[in-house]
Order: structure tokens, then sequence, then C-alpha cells
């Protein structure tokens, strides 16, 4: 409490802008989710979701969430292949989200055709999003994505490693991981002004608790593109988190985390009930760049609905307090606070009371 408020305080005093912005992991919709959500006559209603998170993400000045399904039109359906009702965005929405990403390895669900129904979906609601595309020339229009947040010029990027397969045809764009395509969004996303970069990045090897090789190898070459945020998902687990002077430039920090873990979902292992909420404090000095000065998480955990008559809930884990799930929140804290406390560096824990 005391830092943030100290550096409020000397923004005040000697002219800084600062920001916050959170983070969380994959917003999915098993099928479980979907048969909680519907109502009488094909209606899906996500109320209560996200109450017990909306406070974070309202306070924040930019929240950013992982959509991992398509969004569209009925049928609507689970693992392996999803497709949400458009009312999940907008519970999202009124959540408090502002950047939707949306290159990860479900995004072809429902191949192209699915991909452009979650794209227009969105910009019906004005929503701002990254990582599809439904043309070339739209790529163009929409990169670099520079966001001017407290006055803060922030660029974000969005990549996955694959989509399951299935080949993007009919003119569709996915921001698959390129080293030489990502680096020349880099350096067009500073050109553009952005003073802090973020590369959200679709990554990993799935219910792995430590990153791979393959994950450590291209956040080497993220930070050695000087990269000040590396936000990683897919893993549905949640992986270390990293807050230390980049190596290749030591006079700026990098913020670094390898998976987020799930934010929402109907995944059932002890490591996949839940996931983290990452929170980075951002100064920019009058005169001077912006810097990362600060980063938290807080762990989250998903309490299952039931079929027509509750919805799945997704709330910081000191607030599961229901007899039938404290004990599978615990677990799960459990496990993740010993990764975290092995591994992360200089990213502690702010609990919600």
């Amino acid at each position: 409490m005391f830092l943030p408020l100290l550096i409020s305080l000397l923004g005040l005093l000697f002219g800084y802008d600062e920001a916050e912005l959170v983070f969380v992991g994959d917003a999915m919709q098993h099928q479980a989710q979907l048969d909680a959500a519907r109502r009488p006559g094909g209606v899906y209603a996500y109320k209560g979701c996200f109450d017990s998170i909306a406070p974070i993400l309202t306070t924040a000045d930019y929240a950013v969430v992982n959509l991992e399904t398509p969004v569209g039109p009925a049928p609507h359906t689970g693992y392996p292949c999803f497709n949400a009702p458009e009312s999940y965005l907008d519970a999202l929405s009124d959540a408090g989200f502002d950047l939707f990403l949306t290159a990860n390895n479900h995004t072809l669900d429902r191949r192209a055709k699915g991909l452009r129904n979650t794209i227009k979906a969105l910009d019906a609601r004005s929503l701002t999003h990254i990582g599809t595309y439904d043309s070339d020339s739209a790529r163009l229009h929409a990169l670099p994505l520079v966001v001017p947040v407290n006055g803060i010029p922030i660029g974000f990027l969005n990549y996955t490693y694959g989509t399951n397969g299935i080949t993007p045809n009919d003119g569709v764009v996915v921001d698959y991981i390129d080293r030489e395509v990502i680096s020349r969004d880099v350096a067009h996303t500073r050109l553009k002004g952005a003073e802090i970069v973020c590369v959200c990045i679709h990554w990993g090897e799935e219910y792995k608790l430590l990153p791979n090789k393959s994950q450590t190898s291209m956040a080497d070459y993220l930070e050695s593109l000087g990269v000040d945020m590396i936000i990683g998902a897919h893993p549905h687990v949640i992986q270390p988190m990293e807050l230390r002077p980049n190596r290749y430039f030591p006079d700026k920090n990098v913020f670094l985390v390898y998976s987020l873990g799930n934010f929402i979902s109907n995944m059932k292992t002890p490591d996949t009930r839940g996931g983290a909420l990452a929170r980075v404090h951002i100064v920019k000095p009058k005169d001077g760049k912006a810097e990362i000065t600060e980063a938290s998480h807080t762990l989250l955990f998903t309490i299952p609905g039931e079929g027509g008559k509750s919805n799945f809930r997704v709330m910081p884990a000191e607030k599961c307090k229901e007899s039938g799930w404290k004990a599978r929140c615990d677990e799960f804290c459990r496990r993740a606070r010993a990764i975290f406390s092995r591994h992360n560096i200089s990213v502690p824990e702010k609990r919600e009371r």
C-alpha cells in the first residue's frame, strides 16, 4: 500500500504520469460453462461470473484478457472446438476489460468464418483487440496498437505458437510466433511512439508449472529487442514471473510472465482450477521515459456453476469461502505459491481481503 501511495504523491509534486495495468490468463468457455449460462429461449446470461474480480479491473487503468474462444452465432460449443455466444463478450467488457487478445491455438476452431465472426462481434461493441485480422490490410491498419494509458504511450502485440493444425484460409490473418515478424513489429511500435512495448504471447507446454526451453529462448529474444513486458498464456497453469533489469538494456526493467494460467474455465485438476492476475505499475517522469517500477500478482480461483441454475464464478482466492470449494482453492494456492516462492523475482503476492 505504501509504495503506490508514495509514487502517487511524488507524481503530484514532481510531474509524474503513472498507470496501473492488469493482465489475466485464458478466458475459456467449456461446455459446462455454456450449460450453466443457458437460459430459456436460447439466451446465455453470465450474471455473477466476474462480480468478485470486477473491482480490481475497474480500478486499474487498463485491463487485458486472453479470449480463448471464437465468438459467434449458434451452435455454441465447448472443447475441442469452441464457439461462445456474443453475450460472453458483454460480460467480459462489463467486468472492465479493455483489450482482448485473440491470437491463440483455438482462434480457428470455427475456421475463417469463426475468426471473422469474432472480429465482427468485438468491433460491434467497439472493443479493442489484436492478434487476428480478417485481411492483410486490416492488420496493417490495426498495427501498431499504441494506447495512451494515463498519458503513457504503451504498445501491444499478440502472437501464438499455432492453431491446432488448422491453417488460415480465405484471407484471414493470424499472428504466429515468427522472430523476423516480431522484430519488425516491435520496431514499428517504437516508431509509433510507444515508450513501453508489451508482447502477449501464447506459448509453452500445457500443464507444466515451469517454462520449457522454447519459452526461455523466445523470452531472451524478446528481451534482446527491448520489449518491456512479456505476458505468457496457454499452459493452463501458472508459471513464474520476473521483474528485473533487462540484461541487454540495463537502464530499463523487463516484466516477464511465463504463464498466467486459466482466468475462468471448467478444467478440474488442482493446478488448472485457477490462475493469476498480474499488476504492473508504470511511471513516466515529466521530462523522461516511462519505466516499470513495480509488479505484483493475485491468485484467482474459479467455482463451477450448476447447469441452468448458477454461473461459474472467478474470484480472488482469499474470497473463496464456500465449504465445498475452499479446500480445493487452498490446494491450488499451496501449489501455486510453492512455484512462485522458488522462482519468482520481485513479483510479490497481493492478497485481496
